[in-house]
């Protein structure tokens, strides 16, 4: 069936809390979708915002017909996207961040993919973009492979089966036989999905057709925090599972470990120093090349990417550790989840 062609129904869910300033681009995007309005439809689960951002919303209600604000009272993401999938009636739910907004042919692409045999999934690499110069020095280290690894949907050029993206595209027929999102989870809830389409069977499909922005947090405490909990419930996913998390996820515990045991070892032990200087000369290395590949000439920059990278590195590991001595040793599966930040 020729991309873009066909007639499915589609309800693009959106988790949101406190978005006043990106809520109206997101929105936005929508509106002006290539896709027929008639056919796809829009939920806003909002977390009880406080700072206008549901005014905003309500503008938007009042004056399109495919767009609706629902009351996510049990306040967390996962909660939002479920919440917005049983309201929904459509054939493809697309789940979609408040913090982000959508090309034109968004919608019609992923559509379109999802008529490819095999395919349970869809979705695009996302490019991060900011609104001040520390956000912009953080947009640039995550779209770097030396900062995230191989997490295709930050950077893929071109259309290849993956095991997880971001903002994912389903057919209901897919949610309806592997389950919703868990709503345990503050993290990784599409990573924990997405493992769940893969073991049913189904492909997960990238497509650089499919195109959004998203913006990137503008301050490096927050940057910190969103991926030392990123590590922390990547160990909950596995946990789940009983499936090891792939090479990607136990580099930065594994950067962890070796600096913090070289540092107290080599103190004893001189061959043991000089492995771990060997590796922190080696570290230092690639991240000042990786940071001014990056930078081209917009110099200014540099007195920020060459700190991303060890912060990304060392906050999803030290997460990781944490993770896995909560879940795995301490078998407590209560874990703190304050100061999280409901919207994606």
């Amino acid at each position: 069936m020729e991309e873009g062609k066909c007639r499915e129904t589609v309800s693009v869910v959106i988790p949101c809390r406190n978005e006043k300033d990106y809520i109206g681009q997101c929105l936005d995007s929508f509106v002006n979708q290539t896709y027929p309005k008639e056919l796809f439809e829009v939920f806003i689960c909002d977390g009880m915002s406080d700072d206008g951002t549901r005014e905003i919303i309500k503008g938007y209600e009042d004056k399109y017909d495919n767009i609706h604000l629902l009351d996510n009272k049990g306040l967390s993401a996962p909660k939002g996207m479920n919440l917005g999938i049983k309201k929904s009636e459509k054939d493809i739910i697309i789940i979609f961040g408040a913090h982000s907004y959508a090309d034109k042919d968004f919608v019609k692409n992923n559509v379109g993919l999802l008529q490819k045999e095999g395919v349970g999934c869809s979705g695009g690499p996302i490019e991060t973009i900011s609104t001040n110069e520390v956000g912009k020095a953080i947009s640039l280290a995550m779209s770097s492979p030396f900062g995230v690894g191989n997490a295709l949907f930050r950077y893929a050029q071109k259309e290849m089966y993956v095991d997880t993206v971001a903002f994912g595209a389903y057919e209901r027929k897919v949610l309806e036989e592997i389950g919703l999102f868990d709503e345990e989870l503050v993290r990784n809830q599409d990573d924990e999905l997405n493992y769940r389409v893969v073991k049913a069977g189904y492909n997960i499909l990238l497509s650089p057709k499919v195109k959004s922005k998203y913006y990137s947090r503008g301050s490096l405490g927050k940057l910190w925090r969103q991926y030392y909990q990123y590590g922390f419930w990547k160990v909950r996913v596995m946990q789940k599972h009983g499936k090891t998390s792939s090479i990607r996820h136990l580099v930065p515990a594994a950067f962890v470990l070796a600096n913090t045991f070289g540092i107290i070892l080599g103190l004893f032990f001189k061959p043991i120093l000089i492995l771990w200087l060997i590796q922190l000369i080696m570290y230092l290395g690639l991240d000042m090349l990786s940071s001014i590949k990056l930078i081209k000439n917009d110099f200014k920059l540099i007195k920020y990417i060459p700190f991303i990278f060890p912060m990304l590195h060392l906050s999803y590991g030290l997460g990781f550790i944490n993770g896995f001595m909560t879940f795995y040793v301490f078998k407590s599966n209560k874990a703190v989840t304050k100061n999280t930040k409901m919207s994606r």
